[in-house]
C-alpha cells in the first residue's frame, strides 16, 4: 500500500501524505516513501516545483508513536526538503501537529486554508520539539515559538502566518497558491535552484551545527520514563500523571 500519492500537471509535482487512518503520522514507512518520492522529483527534469499536501483532515499529526521513524531518518528527510534544488510548497487544509510542523518549516513556501490549526504538542507527552527546531528556529519568530513550544497551545492559520510558520493563508488555499505556482512555472530551473540555495544557507548552517546534538536529545527524551507515560496516556486518551 502506497503512503504517498503522486500527480503531476504543468511542471508541478504534487505529493500527498496518504495515511488518513493515523492522521498522516510520521511512521518509518511514510518517511522512507516520502524521501524516495522527493529523490524522484529531483531527477525529473519535467518537475519545476513540488507541492506537499495531504488526504484527510490532518496534514500530519507528528510522529507515529507505534512505528516512529529513526531520528536520523527524519532529520535526513527535513534536510532533503531544504536542500532539494527545486522549491517545495506546503498546501495545508487541515491540522498540523508536532513533527508535522517540522515538515511545514522545511518547505520553502507554506500556504494553508483558514480552517487549519497548528500546535507543538511535544511538551504534553514529556519530550521536546528538538529535531524540528532545525528548520523552525531560523524561520519563525522566537518569542512566539517560546510561547507555543512551552505551552502546546493551538494556534490558527492567521497566527501561524504572523509568526512565520506560513507564507500565506486564506479561505481557499488553492486560490492563494495560484499566483505562487504560476510564478514558479515562469522561473528558470537554474534561477530557482540558485535562489533557493541563497535562501536556505542559514537553515543548512543550523543542520550542520546542531543536527547531531538534537537527534541525540530526541532519542534520549523518547526513551525516558516521562515520555513513556506521556505516550501511553496519549494512546489511552487520558491525562498523564503530571497534569495538575
Amino acid at each position: 500500500m502506497t503512503l504517498i500519492g503522486r500527480t503531476q500537471a504543468r511542471g508541478i509535482k504534487t505529493l500527498s501524505l496518504d495515511s488518513p487512518a493515523n492522521r498522516n503520522a510520521l511512521s518509518a514507512a511514510l518517511v522512507g516513501e516520502l524521501a524516495a518520492a522527493l529523490t524522484d522529483c529531483t531527477k525529473d527534469t519535467d518537475v519545476r516545483a513540488i507541492v506537499l499536501t495531504h488526504t484527510g483532515n490532518t496534514f500530519c499529526a507528528g510522529a507515529d508513536l507505534r512505528d516512529p521513524p529513526a531520528p536520523d531518518a527524519f532529520v535526513g528527510l527535513l534536510r532533503q526538503i531544504v536542500e532539494l534544488p527545486k522549491p517545495v510548497v506546503a498546501r495545508v487544509t487541515g491540522h498540523v501537529r508536532a513533527g508535522g510542523l517540522g515538515l511545514l518549516a522545511a518547505c520553502d513556501i507554506a500556504a494553508a486554508s483558514a480552517e487549519a490549526t497548528f500546535a507543538f504538542t511535544e511538551v504534553r507527552i514529556g519530550v521536546a520539539p528538538a529535531v524540528i527546531s532545525l528548520p523552525l528556529l531560523p524561520r519563525t519568530d522566537p518569542r512566539a515559538l517560546a510561547r507555543y513550544y512551552l505551552t502546546g497551545e493551538r494556534l490558527d492559520a492567521t497566527e501561524a502566518a504572523r509568526i512565520g510558520l506560513l507564507t500565506a493563508t486564506g479561505d481557499d488555499v488553492d486560490a492563494v497558491l495560484e499566483p505562487i505556482l504560476d510564478g514558479l512555472r515562469r522561473a528558470a530551473p537554474q534561477g530557482l535552484a540558485e535562489t533557493k540555495a541563497l535562501l536556505t544557507a542559514k537553515v543548512l548552517e543550523t543542520f550542520d551545527r546542531d543536527a547531531a546534538d538534537l537527534t541525540a536529545l530526541s532519542a534520549r527524551l523518547f526513551a525516558s520514563p516521562q515520555a513513556r507515560e506521556g505516550m501511553t496516556a496519549f494512546l489511552e486518551r487520558r491525562d498523564p500523571t503530571w497534569v495538575l
